[in-house]
């Protein structure tokens, strides 16, 4: 999301905050429950480039943010105890289930200790080959490359494209033109096109996932926490939306398999990669019933509502991102009014 995008954003839902709307409307367009989206968790360091900081919050806003919906009348649960109560109809009062995509080490680092100190649950999903250290972070390596360069040369569309990069506003619109650029192909070529950038420009990432992401032994020691859900997304984290019906129920099943294996429990829950609607749709959504799941989210905005108890195999989420960290974001996106605005990266 650009800056200027960000920007508009932040005034519309500012406005509706202060003018009292949301309050308002949060009768009428309130759900039953939120399904927080997360990624990663850390403190908050200045860097060179911060092309990604829309996937990652700062501990403290998690923990004003724990509070918050805990204080306006919440009950934070697990996804096993959400699914029981959207299933039963139970709306009584309004539920929050906070939920991790990728299963970063820093989530365990950070955002655990909080979740700890309040004794509420939380979830991780994870992509299988990422837990292996040989994912592909591509957007991560993008942002390295970029910020290693004062421009970058590549041939975009078939037309050779020189994109400047010297200052942080330069840096910021070119990983944002490329980026954009990237998710319009099929994902084999935008994770080549990537790893050819990082060759030419001499980017060393051949050890970034191992650094980032949680190991098993890491995972099983985590999932030990009476207080953590370990979720699935898939193998290799491809928009399943772009696979073939097979290809894309394989990617489904390995990931689920081989976590049963390696935890020695059954995984009820799952996130589709990306998770926008053309990562994600009825075809999923009837793989994951195939496949036996309880709860499978999208990246797609929006609270849950009463009519979730009719399919629980696609519920949507409500983004905590990072350029928007501060409780007057979250009041809105709470009471529904945010709904049809786009606040946040997905990956």
């Amino acid at each position: 999301m650009s800056r200027r995008t960000t920007g508009l954003l932040k005034v519309a839902m500012s406005a509706l905050h202060f003018a009292g709307v949301d309050r308002l409307l949060s009768r009428l367009t309130g759900g039953v429950g939120a399904i927080f989206m997360l990624h990663r968790v850390r403190p908050r360091t200045e860097r060179g480039l911060d092309a990604t900081r829309g996937l990652e919050i700062t501990p403290e806003f998690l923990d004003r943010t724990i509070r918050l919906v805990v204080a306006r009348g919440f009950d934070v649960l697990s996804l096993d105890d959400a699914h029981a109560r959207i299933c039963e109809g139970d709306f009584d009062r309004p539920f929050a289930s906070f939920t991790f995509d990728l299963g970063f080490r820093d989530c365990r680092d950070f955002a655990a200790p909080v979740f700890s100190r309040h004794g509420l649950p939380f979830a991780v999903y994870v992509a299988t080959d990422y837990v292996d250290g040989i994912g592909d972070l591509w957007w991560v390596k993008l942002e390295m490359v970029i910020a290693a360069n004062e421009a970058v040369d590549l041939r975009i569309d078939g037309v050779e494209t020189r994109l400047e990069a010297a200052t942080r506003s330069e840096k910021e619109n070119a990983f944002d033109r490329i980026y954009q650029w990237l998710r319009s192909l099929p994902e084999a070529g935008a994770r080549s096109v990537v790893a050819d950038l990082g060759w030419r420009y001499g980017i060393e990432t051949s050890g970034l996932c191992r650094d980032l992401v949680l190991g098993w032994d890491e995972l099983r020691d985590l999932a030990a926490d009476p207080l953590v859900t370990i979720g699935a997304q898939t193998r290799r984290h491809l928009a399943l939306g772009r696979l073939t019906r097979a290809e894309a129920r394989l990617e489904m099943e390995e990931s689920l398999q081989r976590l049963e294996h390696e935890l020695g429990r059954r995984i009820r829950h799952f996130s589709f990669p990306y998770g926008d609607d053309a990562s994600a749709g009825l075809r999923e959504f009837e793989l994951a019933y195939e496949l036996g799941l309880a709860t499978a989210v999208t990246a797609c905005q929006g609270l849950v509502r009463t009519r979730h108890a009719l399919g629980t195999l696609g519920l949507p989420r409500v983004p905590l991102n990072g350029d928007f960290q501060s409780p007057r974001y979250v009041k809105v996106m709470l009471s529904g009014a945010s709904e049809r605005m786009r606040l946040g990266t997905n990956v």
